[in-house]
């Protein structure tokens, strides 16, 4: 199979990974700009990064680890654990001990963290579908087959 780029006519501003990064970029701006404005969800102060740690713990229901969101995440742990006690302090997200293991140490969306969690979720819906005005349902269905075998591919 012919590659994509060559390396004598590169424009790495025009380049699939650019646009991506560019893309994820201006989607979280979005959605915090959004999140600020929500008469629902203002006065929780909660950011589109921190709402994407929300969607890890509420979203599949499960306890994880600061170590396993940082590898989900691609999060330094001095970062991921800031963000951490950000969510805590807001009431959105409690750390507990492992009762088998005391050393480690998971964490839980609390009960305001999944109450608020259905709102943000249709606040991320309204961003998305913001930036693919303009595209035919199959189109975005294309877009999201092409990107998850990109995520294939890197492994």
């Amino acid at each position: 199979m012919a590659n994509i780029y060559e390396v004598r006519n590169y424009e790495p501003s025009q380049s699939i990974g650019y646009l991506m990064t560019r893309v994820r970029v201006e989607m979280l701006a979005a959605l915090d700009r959004e999140l600020a404005a929500d008469p629902h969800l203002s006065s929780l102060g909660v950011t589109a990064a921190q709402f994407v740690v929300l969607v890890r713990l509420v979203g599949n229901g499960s306890k994880k680890s600061a170590s396993d969101l940082c590898k989900e995440l691609s999060y330094d742990a001095g970062a991921m654990t800031r963000m951490i006690d950000r969510l805590e302090k807001k009431g959105l997200v409690r750390r507990m001990r492992c009762v088998q293991d005391r050393r480690l140490i998971y964490l839980e969306a609390t009960e305001a963290g999944r109450a608020a969690y259905p709102r943000m979720i249709a606040v991320s819906v309204g961003v998305q579908n913001r930036f693919l005005r303009g595209f035919a349902p199959e189109d975005a269905r294309k877009l999201s087959e092409y990107l998850t075998r990109m995520l294939h591919n890197a492994g």
